[in-house]
């Protein structure tokens, strides 16, 4: 078990008909606990950075994408990294000195014909420097800078587009919108999972969904089913890492971080292995 390439964990989730889990990392305790869960259920999975974590250490990725690959390099599972949400080609370019296999480049917000100039060139970057690509059409929700939501008309993934922009681009996966929203703090998501199923027949790479912790365990599932691969998660081990800081803290038992970030770790754990297995199935 090591360091492995994303396209790799995709392409073998792809094969076996299951999800791959892709969790967001923000602090050290947070890739422990995923490190901890994929251990536990015997599974790879994706340990992701977004760019609003690298801006959270400081617009330095490198020490916490070290910190990544070294906990990845000796764990007892599978795990890969991958940069999500990059919105400028600068931190794109430092993405593989930094050890990452992957990277998400957001231009999902610009114009159609825009975004097509803006991925093609990161797509041509990105495989001569042998990253695997992933990129969005369409709006999922739960974005600060454009408050729509992810019902709102014209912002699901059009199946037609969709093949047409995987064509014009080169793109090695592509986030769609089809119900979900980033940030929700309640499993309460709607996904059109018969767009899902039209996507799969259209689109000849694997899709990924953004936003799944708002999606329920079954619907999940059945997104799975329908069609989708690579799932993206970062609010519900949040919710969990935050909870169980605030449990330590209120107790006010000691000032060393150690005595509450312990069981955040665990609660990240907790939570991670429960998705992955509605995600990835049992092995």
């Amino acid at each position: 078990m090591a360091l492995v390439r994303t396209a790799d964990l995709v392409d073998a989730a792809r094969r076996a008909g299951h999800g791959i889990p892709a969790f967001n990392v923000i602090t050290l305790e947070h890739a422990e606990g995923i490190a901890s869960a994929a251990e536990r259920a015997g599974r790879g999975v994706i340990l992701q950075l977004s760019h609003n974590a690298v801006r959270f250490h400081r617009g330095s990725v490198l020490p916490i994408a070290r910190a990544m690959a070294a906990l990845a390099e000796c764990a007892g599972a599978d795990l890969a990294l991958h940069l999500d949400h990059v919105e400028d080609t600068d931190l794109l370019h430092r993405a593989a000195d930094a050890g990452f296999s992957s990277a998400m480049y957001d231009a999902g917000a610009l114009p159609y014909r825009d975004n097509v100039s803006s991925t093609r060139q990161a797509v041509t970057w990105a495989h001569d420097a042998g990253l695997w690509l992933e990129a969005e059409l369409g709006y999922v929700g739960g974005k600060p800078d454009a408050p729509v939501s992810a019902h709102a008309a014209g912002v699901f993934t059009d199946p037609e587009e969709a093949a047409a922009f995987v064509a014009e681009t080169g793109v090695d996966g592509l986030a769609v919108a089809v119900g979900s929203s980033h940030a929700m703090t309640e499993r309460t998501a709607t996904l059109d999972l018969e767009l899902i199923t039209r996507l799969r027949e259209r689109v000849p790479v694997p899709l990924v969904l953004h936003g799944s912790s708002g999606v329920p365990d079954d619907e999940l599932r059945a997104a799975i089913t329908a069609g989708i691969v690579k799932v993206n998660i970062g609010t519900a081990l949040n919710i969990a890492y935050t909870d169980a800081v605030r449990q330590g803290v209120a107790s006010g038992s000691s000032s060393d971080p150690r005595k509450y970030l312990a069981p955040a770790r665990e609660a990240v754990a907790v939570a991670a292995a429960q998705l992955i297995d509605v995600v990835c199935g049992r092995p």
